[in-house]
C-alpha cells in the first residue's frame, strides 16, 4: 500500500539518544513507558510511517541491541545536540533526515510529515514554539551537512545557532493545532516530575 507520505522513500530518521540524562538518574529515557509503551516504541510507530530508514545516534549501542536498528556514536564527541544532528544528516542515506529527541512521546506523523514537506524549499524545518525554535524535532537535507560543519567549526555550537548558517523553514506553534494540543506535541521527560505529569 502506497504511504499517505509522499517522501517517505527519500527520508530517514534518527533518534537522538546521547545525553546523560543527569536530571533522570541516568535512566534510559528512551525505555520510560508512556501509557503502557516505552517511548522508543511510541516513536518507531511514528517514525516509520514517514522514513523508509530509522538509526539511532549513541554511544550506548547495547541499549538498542533489541531493536534490530542501526546505532551510531557522535562523529564528533562531546558537542551535545548539534554533534547528534551533525552525526545523523552524515550517516543517514536519505535526502531528508527527520530528527528528534528520544524523550519525546507524543510526536505525531501528520506532524514530521509536514516538516518533512517543508524542508523541501530550504535547507531544512523545524517547529518554532514559545521555547523558541525545536531543533530535535526537525528535518534537514543532506545537502546541509556542509552548512552544520562549518557551524561546528566556527564555535556556533548550540543546535538553534544553526538558523544563522541555513536556510530553516519554521512551523510556528500557532500552526501546530491540527496535528494535536502542541503542549503535548511537544512534552518531553527531562525529570521524574515530568514523568508524573505526563505518564
Amino acid at each position: 500500500m502506497m504511504s499517505v507520505y509522499p517522501h517517505r522513500e527519500t527520508t530517514s530518521a534518527a533518534i537522538l539518544a546521547g545525553g546523560q540524562a543527569r536530571r533522570f538518574a541516568g535512566r534510559d529515557k528512551s525505555r520510560v513507558v508512556i501509557s503502557g509503551r516505552s517511548i522508543i516504541v511510541r516513536q518507531l510507530d511514528v517514525l516509520q510511517q514517514v522514513a523508509a530508514e530509522i538509526v539511532v545516534v549513541s554511544p550506548f549501542a547495547e541499549r538498542f541491541a533489541d531493536l534490530s536498528l542501526a546505532v551510531h556514536a557522535d562523529r564528533i564527541s562531546g558537542l551535545g545536540a548539534i554533534g547528534g544532528i551533525y552525526t545523523a544528516v552524515e550517516v543517514a542515506n536519505a535526502d531528508n533526515i527527520v530528527v528528534v529527541a528520544c524523550d519525546l512521546p507524543f510526536l505525531t506523523a501528520p506532524l514530521l510529515g509536514r516538516l518533512v514537506e517543508l524542508a523541501q524549499r530550504a535547507d531544512g524545518a523545524w517547529i518554532h514554539s514559545r521555547r523558541g525554535v525545536e531543533p530535535l524535532v526537525a528535518c534537514y537535507r543532506k545537502h546541509s551537512l556542509r552548512s552544520i560543519r562549518n557551524a561546528i567549526d566556527a564555535g556556533r555550537l548550540t543546535a538553534g545557532a544553526l538558523a544563522d548558517a541555513m536556510s530553516i523553514a519554521e512551523l510556528p506553534e500557532s500552526a501546530l493545532t491540527p496535528f494535536g494540543d502542541p503542549e503535548r506535541l511537544l512534552a518531553n521527560i527531562n525529570t521524574a516530575a515530568d514523568l508524573a505529569r505526563l505518564g
